[in-house]
């Protein structure tokens, strides 16, 4: 094996000190400052240095610089290079309503191996979807589905609307969660769209960003009114309609989102919305990580409107009840990126 500081034609050992030091043994090499000490690092040429940089709310825990961004913005790098931790969460979809599906979260995305260096990477973060309006029976729109969010390269697709009462059925819309999928007909939950594969080299981030949607399964007869299928969450899939709950029945529940720990506190975040229904039946509560819980009313009143998404979290919007209802909202998404403070 070669010596560290050999020169082309001469031995360690008979190569001449040179003024720069590069041309004799391993003393020299050190004695010119070849190897650059930051802090307490040595680092050799080509290895890669303390990052500083600029953008969003800045913030400091566990030995690491914190960036969170809940608009549009730029994570400038001003200097050094590597790789840094990131959580990158779409806006969750909207309820739909009367019987509404429960909104999907928005796409989840995180990874601990994204390499930058020194320049701008553009931030974009998703707004949540909205819910579906009060209207004429069977001519209700889906939920909207919520809006991408973005770091450099690394996109979250939003959350799918959930579906409303419909003629013909409308099934759930696909996104980075499905949305629900609302009574009547035999239409189905959106399914997650699955995401693209992760940029960075690490293999840690999952390809998919979330799950499908619940579907709607068939009118019960003998419980009189039905309800929407939950959206999904980051992590489990929103549950069909209806769904047996002692003697009555209930819609399904949204989907449950995923943890990240990123901002130095534990937080679950996209989690789906919950079907809407009237009564006698129950509403479908929101999935862990923002999702909104479906609305339960009986016509005229009350309405039963679903509840919004969780802001920051990318919660799906709850399914709203009736004839007068609305969907849900979902909730804004977020990008956290942290690195080592020098």
């Amino acid at each position: 094996m070669g010596y560290l500081g050999r020169r082309i034609g001469k031995s360690q050992d008979t190569g001449n000190p040179t003024a720069d030091g590069t041309g004799a043994g391993i003393l020299d090499l050190f004695a010119h400052g070849y190897f650059q000490r930051q802090g307490n690092v040595f680092n050799a040429p080509g290895v890669l240095t303390p990052i500083s940089a600029t953008g969003g709310a800045i913030s400091y825990s566990g030995g690491k610089t914190i960036h969170t961004f809940t608009a549009l913005n730029t994570f400038q790098v001003n200097s050094g290079s590597g790789n840094v931790e990131y959580l990158v969460v779409a806006g969750g979809g909207g309820g739909g309503t009367q019987h509404g599906g429960g909104g999907g979260g928005g796409g989840f995305r995180t990874s601990a191996g994204f390499f930058v260096s020194p320049g701008p990477y553009g931030i974009t973060v998703g707004g949540g979807g909205a819910g579906s309006p009060a209207g004429p029976s069977f001519s209700r729109p889906n939920g909207t589905n919520g809006g991408d969010s973005t770091f450099g390269s690394i996109v979250a697709t939003g959350g799918g609307g959930g579906s409303s009462i419909s003629s013909p059925q409308n099934a759930g819309s696909p996104g980075g969660s499905g949305g629900g999928c609302a009574l009547a007909g035999t239409g189905t939950g959106g399914t997650g769209t699955g995401g693209l594969s992760d940029a960075s080299p690490d293999g840690v981030s999952p390809t998919t960003q979330g799950t499908g949607g619940g579907p709607y399964t068939g009118y019960n007869a003998s419980a009189n009114y039905g309800g929407g299928g939950g959206g999904g969450g980051a992590s489990t899939a929103g549950e069909p309609a209806p769904q047996p709950t002692g003697a009555s029945w209930r819609a399904g529940n949204g989907g449950n989102g995923s943890p990240s720990s990123i901002s130095g506190t534990a937080t679950i975040y996209a989690g789906g919305g919950g079907g809407g229904s009237h009564a006698p039946f129950t509403f479908g509560t929101g999935g862990a990580g923002g999702g909104g819980n479906g609305g339960l009313g009986n016509n005229p009143s009350p309405s039963g409107d679903g509840t919004s998404g969780s802001p920051a979290q990318g919660g799906g919007g709850g399914g709203g009840a009736s004839l007068e209802a609305v969907g849900g909202n979902g909730g804004s998404g977020i990008v956290i990126i942290a690195y080592p403070s020098t």
